[in-house]
């Protein structure tokens, strides 16, 4: 038997805090068994009104991982991934004690979030990652990440990537705006992901090559530029009249600030919707780098090389719809 004013045991077994308040009854919950100090500690802050902060608390786990070496050691594109899952995490859970964190909350918070399926399924790896360090510092005894299903993208969702065929590619060069254009030879000259885009500064560019080091690999390329690329790189620096400083960046803005990830992304939608380009997006253009490296016979290792990818899926995946391509119109042309 539970002694304490305005405790209320629904038929269920669960307890509550009842109380009239403005002629009405109001319910909490109390989520602890009865006779803890767990339950005596949630009794008191309901009653109080005031909801203290757990010493050991999410959000100060997060503080703690910010500081640590491996969050120093991650790719500035992966803290940019991480960020917005630590923010809502302290935001619905940063002030409760780690410890109590448990798979199902894990699970009713990816389903609170069904209708964003990537952020969802970062949910469990930044909950893994933070309960790693909470055992360390002895705040939890287990890892309630471990083994949580990741959410998939239903089928009526899913837009594969369409790689820019030729009459595209040739519309956004003879119509396209001149910052979507350089934006567009980046892209497919330079055949990286559009976050690495934005990073490449003047410096990067000795007249002949685009040097970079991956946001999501950290891998250090050398990327001998195309003929279109270079002809745009050099356009743009003789457009701005004086020689840029090393550090400025290429894809800039009117007033020589770096251009924003989300900056160019906008510049190109307006121009695809513009040119009736909708279909093919910013990044299908690294798609459209690797089909041209195998148009020229580049073997899954020398395009591998060039585009930095870590694994070989999706060089096969598009190498090989070019190599058919191509094969297909040599043996069109022995038919003939």
């Amino acid at each position: 038997m539970v002694n304490k004013p305005y405790i209320w045991q629904h038929t269920s077994g669960r307890w509550y805090f009842r109380r009239n308040q403005d002629g009405r009854l109001r319910y909490v919950r109390i989520k602890a068994e009865p006779g803890t100090a767990e339950f005596d500690r949630l009794y008191w802050e309901i009653r109080s009104g005031k909801r203290a902060e757990a010493k050991r608390s999410w959000s100060a786990i997060i503080g703690h991982f910010r500081q640590s070496d491996r969050w120093a050691g991650f790719s500035p594109r992966y803290r940019r991934d991480l960020e917005p899952v630590f923010e809502y995490l302290e935001d619905k859970i940063g002030k409760k004690d780690v410890s109590r964190l448990s798979q199902p909350d894990i699970y009713d918070a990816m389903e609170k979030n069904r209708h964003r399926v990537r952020f969802a399924n970062y949910i469990p790896t930044a909950v893994s990652m933070l309960s790693k360090l909470a055992i360390r510092k002895r705040w939890r005894l287990d890892n309630p990440a471990i083994d949580i299903e990741k959410m998939k993208v239903p089928k009526d969702r899913e837009k594969p990537h369409m790689p820019w065929p030729d009459w595209a590619v040739e519309k956004m060069r003879a119509d396209g705006s001149h910052e979507a254009r350089l934006i567009f030879e980046i892209g497919v000259g330079s055949v990286q992901r559009p976050g690495d885009w934005v990073g490449f500064t003047w410096g990067d560019y000795d007249g002949l090559c685009l040097r970079l080091r991956q946001n999501k690999t950290d891998v250090p390329l050398e990327l001998p530029c195309t003929k279109t690329l270079k002809a745009a790189l050099d356009g743009e620096r003789a457009r701005l009249l004086v020689s840029p400083h090393p550090s400025r960046h290429i894809l800039s803005k009117s007033d020589g600030s770096a251009m924003g990830y989300h900056d160019m992304a906008r510049i190109m939608l307006a121009e695809r919707k513009r040119l009736g380009l909708t279909a093919f997006d910013q990044h299908a253009l690294r798609y459209r780098g690797v089909m041209e490296l195998a148009w020229a016979e580049c073997t899954d290792d020398e395009i591998a090389s060039y585009s930095g990818h870590t694994t070989k899926a999706m060089i096969v995946k598009y190498a090989g719809e070019a190599r058919q391509k191509m094969r297909a119109q040599q043996a069109a042309e022995k038919r003939r």
